[in-house]
């Protein structure tokens, strides 16, 4: 029988994260908890049942959560967001079926936790974001992040781009996030991409916003994003298509500057994800959501973050589940991942 112990309140930089410890002889790979051995009701609820580390250390990529939701506009419940998609990821296996991707052979992979967040103040909790998570890239994990609204995406890019540089980005949302303010607050999560392009941290000309849709403001909503070279995708353009031309093109645009996906679940209409904070009809298929993602194999990504899910609005799980899901697909794709034939 294997035992495994847990130690809790391990301190890493100022910030908490939990730990657990096989027991048993580890392999030269960490491996997700699989439903034969374990039932999957049980174990710790960690994504995929992973290990959960201290820290990044000694790790090729890492799941962390960002539970935060100050920065929402509509309805809220983000927070909750990085609890749920664990509960909801045992169900996926170590093996990509489809496309042969064996990510947990090729990379050391660990759930390290939450980042601390400050629920009453907004931009101290940016602050502490972009801190933590230039300590978890420093040696060269890859984080992928599960959110939280999508104001997280702007610390984390602070952190991103000053170790790589400027960064190409994969975009998915009903929404280009690029407002200046709301209600009179620079930091929110419709404000992340116009932080970004202030501070230099994006390849402006590499940029593409997939999925947008939804009423305007104005006319010239997207003016500014056209001016700068923004590449702006609309879901009408997307409807009744395969997104593999689109990644494709991006692909080839990309070559091998550093890359962020950034995947907001309201990308994906609200029949596939209705569990989000601002749904908007007409958005992406799930089929699509992972053509997006399967077709940044190639690219050099640095991280990645699905935010948004909001498990309040969605009693089946479904939301969560599907968020999971893109986790592990973004997994699948990083630089290093062995494909079998």
């Amino acid at each position: 029988m294997k035992i495994f112990s847990l130690l809790y309140g391990v301190k890493q930089t100022g910030w908490s994260l939990r730990r657990c410890i096989a027991t048993t002889p580890s392999s030269a790979f960490n491996f997700p908890k699989s439903g034969n051995e374990l039932a999957r009701s049980g174990g710790i609820a960690s994504m995929m049942r992973l290990p959960i580390a201290s820290s990044s250390k000694g790790l090729d990529a890492c799941f962390v959560g960002v539970p935060l939701d100050n920065g929402t506009s509509n309805r809220p419940g983000t927070r909750f967001g990085p609890r749920q998609i664990r509960n909801e990821s045992p169900i996926i296996r170590k093996f990509n079926a489809a496309t042969h991707a064996d990510p947990f052979e090729s990379l050391m992979v660990a759930d390290i936790g939450d980042v601390w967040v400050n629920p009453y103040n907004l931009p101290d909790s940016c602050q502490k974001i972009k801190e933590q998570f230039s300590e978890i890239i420093k040696d060269g994990c890859i984080p992928i992040s599960a959110g939280g609204d999508h104001t997280i995406t702007y610390p984390i890019l602070q952190a991103i781009a000053k170790k790589y540089g400027p960064v190409g980005l994969v975009h998915v949302d009903a929404h280009s996030d690029f407002n200046d303010t709301m209600l009179g607050e620079k930091i929110a999560h419709g404000t992340p991409f116009h932080r970004c392009y202030e501070e230099g941290l994006l390849e402006c000309s590499k940029v593409y916003q997939i999925g947008l849709r939804g009423s305007a403001y104005s006319v010239n909503d997207f003016q500014k994003q056209k001016e700068l070279g923004f590449n702006l995708i609309p879901a009408e353009e997307c409807w009744y298509k395969s997104m593999t031309p689109l990644m494709e093109k991006i692909r080839a645009v990309m070559g091998n500057t550093p890359v962020y996906l950034s995947f907001d679940i309201d990308g994906l209409d609200p029949a596939y994800a209705p569990g989000t904070g601002t749904p908007e009809i007409g958005g992406l298929t799930s089929i699509q959501g992972l053509e997006v993602v399967r077709g940044c194999k190639g690219l050099n990504l640095v991280g990645a973050d699905l935010v948004e899910v909001s498990p309040t609005y969605d009693t089946t799980g479904t939301t969560a589940l599907t968020g999971a899901n893109l986790m592990f697909e973004m997994l699948c794709v990083l630089p290093g991942v062995k494909y079998h034939q």
